[in-house]
């Protein structure tokens, strides 16, 4: 089994491949970089269907601070 960070958007490409290689046997980790454009049932959502999908691990990082000040 490999190990398999997935940068994850929750769209139909991601949670496919999210399927896909959860499904082949690949422990996944699907990881979301907030930028701000997702609200926090937006983001709940996301990652209730990433677990669906069959994600080991969902995290979201919250980049907002860092991508509109830095």
């Amino acid at each position: 089994m490999k190990k398999i960070i997935l940068a994850y958007s929750g769209g139909l490409d991601t949670s496919y491949c999210l399927k896909k290689l959860s499904s082949e046997g690949n422990e996944v980790h699907a990881i979301n970089i907030n930028t701000g454009g997702f609200s926090k049932n937006e983001l709940k959502t996301m990652e209730d269907k990433a677990y669906m999908m069959g994600a080991f691990i969902f995290k979201s990082i919250d980049a907002i601070d860092i991508y509109y000040n830095k």
